[in-house]
């Protein structure tokens, strides 16, 4: 048994959930979500509460249980309150600045790396070495923020690359010198 499947999901004011078969549609303030549900899984949308639960027990549907439960949960959240990802610039010359919708990246390559958003994700450059990747979808926020960190991870020397607000980058220490 799944805890977090269990679990009955709240529906804030301002957010309608609707079942269509496979298909869950959160709409809120901020947009709209649709969710596709497996099959094995029966989505239940009762007043101001959102449970599911499990059609026909197998070892498969009990893990994508609270899996499901998990996806609208998050889409609730999207839809009213939004996710953002904080990215960090760390390095000399590395830079962030924006071209229309586009984010532009100059990283030390020979050309500035250029990301395109994602239907439903914006970018903030608050200032250079700062980037706020902003939207209602909570996977696609974190699939193009890993994206951009990819570009330059943060090395484990000096620290430099592209690292998330607050995360802790592991040093190493450099090599001894002989005496």
């Amino acid at each position: 048994m799944s805890r977090i499947g269990k679990k009955k999901i709240i529906i804030p004011q301002g957010v309608t959930v609707s079942v269509n078969d496979q298909n869950v549609e959160v709409k809120g303030l901020k947009g709209i979500l649709s969710i596709k549900v497996r099959p094995e899984i029966k989505v239940i949308v009762d007043g101001d509460n959102v449970t599911s639960s499990i059609i026909k027990e197998t070892k498969e549907s009990n893990a994508l249980w609270g899996t499901t439960n998990a996806i609208i949960m998050n889409a609730i959240k999207g839809v009213s309150e939004g996710f953002e990802k904080k990215l960090e610039l760390v390095g000399v010359g590395y830079r962030a600045k924006m071209d229309g919708n586009n984010l532009s990246l100059s990283l030390g390559f020979s050309q500035p790396v250029v990301f395109e958003p994602i239907e439903g994700i914006k970018f903030e450059v608050p200032d250079q070495q700062n980037i706020i990747v902003t939207g209602i979808d909570k996977q696609r926020v974190g699939l193009l923020a890993s994206k951009i960190r990819k570009m330059r991870k943060p090395e484990p020397y000096k620290g430099k690359g592209i690292k998330y607000l607050n995360e802790v980058v592991r040093r190493k220490a450099g090599k001894s010198g002989k005496a």
